[in-house]
């Protein structure tokens, strides 16, 4: 049953000429000052959201991003920041991108979040996609098999450091603590300090390929599924759920994951599609090189693969793969319910907040879900 509403930032700050034919995202080189306008309008929409009654805004980690699309290097400070100006409203990890940090570095710092925000900052990991700033900053992605290696053991010790009052740790990247002499005495194990008050923690992970559904379900991390054309996002809640239970977890459909769509609420599709059209081509000028189109063709063959669509997706494509809502508030409703229905155990829906799309306009939008569609699902 769905009870909570959230939000995906990806971290970009304002950008202008946007759409299909405006700016290459390659062209984009912006200054420090535009850069940091991002954190303003991330601001004034969490504000928005907790007045609302969202659940959840979630941001994106990113490095060197000079494009202007995604300015965020440190999730877990901006949330901390987020959650002493709201009330309410939780901010999420969508992702801290683990084999970037040392392990005991970031479980110490979400500790902190955690106590000083009374738990609402949501930890979240990923493995990275972007060459440039992990394999810049020392860790391997070019080679996957060494990236899964490192992001697995680094999982590893968090876990023993969040969980557990004292631990230890002998891997292949990592001896925790080093073999050496303290205060005359070579220490054995070690503790997180602090650790964080809220146990156990709550740990998401996005869900791309389903490469990754085997070790999460079986880890207890919950999937965030975001964009997917709808026959994609039901093979990998299936998927989750034959795993989990695997594990020893038996899930409704649904549970432990988190749908992200988007939406442009207008009195009519047609008004909807063409007020968002810009923002939407923004968003996959950005990502689709990066194989971030996930939908399927008439034939089940995912975009990318050969014989599949392999370019930017058109607005019309998305809305046929109901990965994006464009409509008055009840057709909104209609397709929500219709997923609802579906996956009985999901309990989140996450919206993107589109590219390129000015503050005001993003309010506008949830201003207007808010008090035409949260009540239709117990909320507002």
């Amino acid at each position: 049953m769905i009870t909570k509403f959230s939000v995906l930032y990806v971290g970009f700050t304002e950008l202008d000429n946007v759409g299909l034919g405006g700016t290459p995202p390659d062209e984009r080189h912006l200054s420090n000052e535009q850069i940091v306008k991002a954190y303003k309008m991330s601001l004034d929409v969490a504000q928005h959201m907790d007045k609302l009654g969202f659940d959840t805004l979630w941001g994106a980690e990113h490095h060197f991003q000079r494009e202007g699309y995604e300015v965020v290097p440190n999730l877990i400070l901006w949330g901390t920041y987020l959650a002493a100006r709201t009330e309410r409203l939780k901010l999420g990890c969508a992702f801290n991108v683990s084999p970037v940090w040392h392990p005991i570095r970031l479980a110490e710092d979400y500790a902190m979040a955690d106590i000083m925000t009374d738990g609402r900052v949501i930890f979240g990991v990923g493995r990275g996609y972007q060459t440039r700033e992990v394999e810049t900053m020392g860790a391997p992605l070019l080679d996957q098999d060494a990236n899964r290696e490192l992001f697995e053991e680094q999982m590893e010790i968090m876990m023993k450091a969040f969980h557990q009052d004292s631990f230890s740790h002998h891997g292949k990247h990592y001896t925790i603590p080093a073999p050496t002499k303290f205060r005359g005495y070579e220490p054995t194990e070690v503790t997180l300090v602090p650790r964080p008050i809220h146990q156990p923690v709550e740990i998401w992970q996005a869900i791309a390929s389903g490469r990754s559904i085997p070790y999460m379900a079986k880890n207890g991390i919950k999937g965030m599924i975001t964009q997917n054309g709808d026959r994609l996002a039901r093979q990998i809640f299936h998927t989750y759920q034959d795993e989990a239970a695997k594990a020893g977890r038996n899930l409704e459909l649904g549970e432990d994951l988190c749908l992200g769509v988007a939406m442009s609420i207008a009195p009519t599709p047609e008004e909807a599609m063409e007020n968002v059209r810009p923002y939407h081509d923004e968003a996959y000028k950005w990502f689709a090189p990066f194989g971030f189109v996930r939908y399927v063709d008439e034939d089940g063959r995912p975009w990318g693969t050969p014989g599949a669509p392999a370019r930017v997706p058109t607005i019309e494509e998305g809305i046929r793969q109901r990965a994006w809502l464009c409509g008055p508030p009840e057709l909104v409703i209609r397709e929500l319910k219709a997923y609802e229905a579906e996956f009985p155990g999901l309990d989140q829906v996450m919206f993107r907040w589109p590219e390129g799309m000015p503050a005001e306009q993003f309010k506008e939008q949830l201003s207007l879900f808010a008090e035409h569609v949260m009540p239709e699902f117990g909320q507002g």
